[in-house]
């Protein structure tokens, strides 16, 4: 590990994550809250038409272009409003992890991964909650529940797979078919001199490959 990492993880550590952390707790609330949602959705559908399942597909494109550009915009550029963000990814998430030292050391370091519980909280909420008044406006309610069940989902399966790639290089979830694959993308990223261009999908690169940022 380089001094400048080293340091930068030490300084992260005292002044970012408070004694009474819990990077495990932290996991199993992105976890249970996230499936819980996603279960609370799909009891509310019945008697899904094969219209209301494209949903799902729609869904899906939509999350993947909003991680896209969410992560290359204000993740990446200071924006008006938006510059926590900024701070928390480019300037410690960044700093943290490079791609010559992808891992967490201990649980607490969890905190420069995961979502904090209030941004998961207003996802939920402010994203979920107009998802499911347009759709269930534009389509069906059964539409509606399904596209907020699976813009949830993706959200966790955004943060299960950004937490997969920060494991160890000897952790049992690079075994995972395909996980690795994904994990050396994301590694590119965290090289500095390609993170700003290149590999801006943290799930699956589809909108990497529609704008031409796919690299390796």
């Amino acid at each position: 590990m380089s001094t400048t990492t080293e340091q930068f993880r030490i300084d992260y550590r005292r002044d970012e994550i408070s004694p009474p952390y819990s990077g495990v707790v932290h996991f199993w609330f992105t976890s249970i809250s996230s499936i819980a949602l996603i279960t609370a959705c799909l009891v509310q559908v019945s008697n899904v038409t094969p219209m209301e399942w494209l949903t799902v597909p729609f869904t899906f494109l939509y999350a993947n272009l909003a991680e896209y550009w969410g992560h290359r915009g204000p993740m990446h550029h200071p924006t008006r409003g938006l510059k926590l963000i900024f701070k928390r990814h480019t300037k410690q998430h960044h700093r943290f992890f490079t791609n010559e030292e992808m891992g967490f050391d201990t649980s607490q370091d969890y905190k420069a991964v995961l979502f904090p519980p209030l941004m998961i909280m207003f996802f939920m909420l402010g994203f979920g909650g107009p998802y499911w008044l347009v759709l269930s406006f534009l389509a069906t309610p059964n539409a509606a529940w399904i596209g907020v069940a699976v813009a949830v989902a993706y959200f966790l399966n955004y943060e299960w797979l950004h937490f997969a790639y920060h494991c160890s290089d000897d952790s049992w979830v690079r075994r995972i078919p395909g996980v690795g694959r994904l994990r050396r993308l994301h590694r590119d990223h965290h090289n500095p001199a390609l993170m700003q261009s290149y590999n801006f999908n943290i799930t699956y690169p589809v909108g990497d490959w529609l704008f031409g940022t796919r690299y390796n």
